[in-house]
């Protein structure tokens, strides 16, 4: 793969060094930006663009959720991880669905980190044990209706969503359906258009809560 340019926003100095030192054994990744807030991020975003940001929640000035919101609009090829000491379901589901690629804990190894920044690139998601888990339980919330009487697709749409959510890339689904690259990712900018996501993330995460896989 070639070289992925990294940014990382988090207001503790200490802990963002480690990050890029920790990383450092991967020659794949070159950290490009280090911001201490989402509005320093925004700022630098303006003359560096990084395919990958790592982002923290808790944040003086622009906090992760706004900082995530606002990259995803003004920037959507890049892909946003969040990185966070908050192991909380609601901000998985909420950031999820407004432009994250993956949601990571402060705790995770470093080769985890690598990996998630790695398939952000290649499938435009991370899934970890952990947002598998809400995904899980949102699925199976009787309290969240489903909307699968409501929801209508056509087979190649179907089939598109359920080759994403089982991890194939663009290019997969491309040779599997025998179909080309640039109609799967149309099939994919139109059922997200339809759904009200703003990346692939958000398909697969509304694909599992709404019940649409097999």
């Amino acid at each position: 793969m070639d070289l992925i340019k990294v940014g990382i926003a988090d207001d503790h100095k200490i802990f963002r060094k480690g990050v890029i030192l920790s990383l450092r054994q991967y020659t794949n990744l070159s950290f490009i930006i280090e911001a201490e807030n989402g509005d320093d991020l925004l700022e630098k975003l303006a003359t560096e663009m990084p395919d990958v940001v790592l982002v923290d929640l808790r944040m003086p000035g622009k906090d992760g959720i706004e900082t995530t919101k606002a990259v995803s609009k003004l920037y959507p090829n890049i892909k946003i991880l969040i990185l966070t000491m908050y192991e909380d379901e609601r901000f998985v589901s909420h950031l999820m669905e407004n432009g994250a690629n993956g949601y990571l804990l402060k705790n995770a190894d470093p080769s985890e980190i690598r990996k998630a920044i790695v398939e952000v690139m290649i499938k435009g998601y991370y899934l970890n044990n952990f947002v598998n888990r809400v995904l899980l339980k949102k699925s199976t919330n009787k309290s969240i209706p489903s909307l699968n009487s409501e929801i209508v697709m056509s087979e190649k749409e179907k089939e598109v969503i359920q080759l994403l959510c089982r991890e194939y890339t663009a290019a997969e689904i491309a040779a599997k359906m025998e179909i080309s690259a640039r109609t799967v990712e149309s099939i994919k900018d139109r059922l997200m258009e339809r759904f009200g996501t703003k990346n692939t993330a958000g398909l697969v995460f509304f694909a599992v809560k709404n019940n649409l896989i097999d």
